[in-house]
């Protein structure tokens, strides 16, 4: 089984390359929910001697003032065999074997962020990896000293910014404290142990390490420290002797620093009894050690945390949609899959699965009927416009018994009235039709994806809208034309049959132009064109739902797909211009999705393992 630390160390190194902080979403974030070690004390309590004699190496930046300017995210592997080497996050193809080196580089990349000259502070961490079968699978965060007073080149805020910082990292559950206090200062004024109670009051993940403990005044001690007696913590403090300033510049090694420290422990009187539990090797196998406990006690929320997040990455990616293809095939395909896409949710609404295509019946059932209603007929066949019509009919030879000509003229001019509100009709359902469009492009996700293509799409649903109405305008408008062109007999055979009954037709000729012949003559025409107006009130909405929807469901976007066939692979990528901020989303989703999906796989093989 891979060793718990190592894989939380490569799922650590997976997240920073990603930028997988939570900073850029809102998204839950892996890393947070890591556990790590942060190492917090003051300046010149001992912090960065402490990391190298875990470390066993010379790596760290000195000076005077503020040396650690900006996190240090140290991950120690345990290698078998082989040399020991260095790797830095920002210099991922470059190993570093000569440690100076890596204390240069840290101070060089500490002045890329914060300037050469300037003494500021940055939250921008520094990621570094060390490989050494020396050291323990561990993972440290190495943060700036606090201090009380700024110093000539620092913003007066700096005390406070660095505060800041370290509450940021010290302040998240998962984060287990190293708090660092010198011995030779009253423990009441550690800034470690002040700022690490006001997040962790109770102490449950402090450990307090203790160190210049050979530098404190002669005939006092740090027993009541260590024993826990003078401040009392959850797990026992540990006592470390770091090298001096003059072993450091006599280039004493870590082998023989550790040696004498062990001996330092073992043969002094006060500490004899705790010398098992002391020296920076036991400190860096204890912290292994726990981390690897606390690890282990996570592993069910990570769990629960990682399918949460995948399920999460999977929904957003399907919201962005697929990438575009690269192959003019590909290109194709998928403009075709969204156009059909597409025209079903068309479809859809003209069903009635989705909202609006009930208003093309309203139209039949109450636009269309209320229109011919307002055409009043009845004052079109008023006695003056029958007179007029059948007189100018007649022409210079008055009728001798029907006046066909002018029954002709007066139907006719009557019905011709009915092609208004047939036109209105075929607008209406046009109207109706370019909104469920439009709807449907709004409802298209995908077309939100390639604004070209929906703009080039749209457009070609509504010049077939243009064409169908045409089409529909031309045969509703045949319709109307046919019942003008061609009167039914049969209903003016009964007029004969009628004079013969009731009328006498050996009256004057001029007789027949009175007031009462005139208005059965109106009367006849009205209820003629009443008949053709209830046949066309149902012939029309056939002829436009057969020409217009019925089309525009079979063959919307036909037009659009020939043209789309003669398309250059250039012409297609034009139509798929997918903003470039979504691309890169879905890219960072990518990746971040393939990270999660790693991650489940390996922590799910560890939790079986146990």
């Amino acid at each position: 089984m891979e060793n718990l630390i190592s894989l939380v160390n490569k799922i650590q190194r997976a997240c920073t390359a990603l930028g997988d902080h939570g900073e850029e979403s809102a998204l839950p974030t892996l890393w947070d929910a890591l556990p790590s070690i942060a190492v917090v004390g003051g300046q010149s309590s001992g912090k960065s001697s402490v990391l190298e004699s875990v470390v066993g190496k010379d790596f760290l930046p000195r000076g005077s003032g503020i040396v650690t300017r900006r996190p240090l995210v140290l991950q120690l592997h345990r290698t078998d065999e082989g040399g020991e080497y260095a790797e830095f996050m920002h210099l991922p193809r470059k190993r570093f074997t000569d440690f100076a080196a890596v204390r240069k580089e840290i101070s060089d990349e500490t002045d890329r962020e914060t300037g050469r000259s300037s003494k500021q502070i940055s939250s921008v961490p520094i990621h570094l990896s060390i490989y050494s079968p020396n050291v323990v699978n561990l993972t440290l965060i190495d943060l700036p000293g606090l201090t009380k007073v700024a110093v000539e080149g620092q913003p007066d805020s700096i005390v406070q910014d660095i505060e800041n910082m370290v509450r940021s990292f010290i302040e998240k559950p998962n984060c287990i404290i190293l708090a660092i206090s010198p011995a030779n200062q009253d423990l009441a004024t550690s800034d470690a142990i002040k700022i690490s109670r006001e997040v962790d009051p109770r102490g449950e993940r402090t450990f307090g390490v203790l160190t210049k403990i050979d530098l404190m005044d002669k005939g006092t001690n740090a027993v009541d420290i260590l024993e826990g007696k003078s401040y009392k913590l959850q797990f026992p403090w540990i006592g470390v002797v770091n090298r001096s300033q003059a072993d450091i510049n006599k280039s004493v090694d870590m082998i023989a620093a550790r040696r004498r420290e062990r001996e330092y422990f073992a043969n002094t009187p006060e500490y004899k009894h705790l010398a098992h539990r002391m020296g920076s090797e036991h400190l860096g196998k204890m912290l292994s050690k726990h981390l690897e406990t606390v690890i282990k006690s996570r592993i069910p929320s990570l769990q629960s945390l990682i399918s949460k997040t995948i399920a999460e990455l999977e929904s957003e990616l399907s919201r962005l949609g697929r990438p575009v293809a690269t192959d003019a095939g590909g290109k194709l395909y998928m403009i075709l899959e969204i156009c059909r896409t597409f025209d079903q949710i068309f479809k859809e609404h003209l069903d009635g699965v989705r909202p609006g295509g009930d208003k093309i019946y309203g139209v039949f059932d109450n636009q269309f009927p209320a229109a011919l209603k307002r055409l009043q007929l009845d004052k079109h066949l008023s006695m003056d416009n029958v007179r007029k019509i059948i007189t100018e009919a007649d022409g210079y030879q008055p009728h001798l018994i029907a006046p066909e000509q002018g029954y002709r003229r007066l139907v006719e001019s009557s019905i011709i009235c009915i092609r208004g509100p047939a036109e209105a009709a075929v607008d209406a359902v046009h109207g109706i039709l370019k909104e469920l469009i439009h709807k449907s492009l709004g409802e298209t996700m995908e077309l939100k994806q390639y604004p070209s293509l929906r703009v080039e799409v749209g457009n070609a649903a509504i010049e077939s809208l243009d064409r169908l109405r045409q089409e529909s305008k031309k045969a509703t408008l045949q319709l109307v034309d046919m019942e003008c062109g061609y009167l039914t007999v049969e209903f003016f055979r009964k007029l004969p049959q009628d004079i013969e009954k009731g009328g006498n037709p050996t009256h004057s000729i001029f007789d027949r132009y009175n007031d009462a012949y005139l208005r059965r003559v109106g009367s006849v025409v009205l209820s003629y064109v009443n008949m053709a107006c209830a046949s066309l009130r149902n012939a029309i909405p056939k002829s436009i739902v057969y020409c217009q929807v019925r089309e525009a469901k079979r063959s919307l976007l036909d037009y659009f797909f020939a043209e789309l066939g003669k398309k250059e692979t250039k012409q297609l990528a034009s139509l798929l211009d997918e903003d470039p901020a979504v691309m890169q989303r879905r890219t960072s989703l990518a990746k971040r999705l393939e990270l999660y999906r790693s991650a489940q796989a390996e922590i799910d093989a560890v939790a079986w393992s146990k």
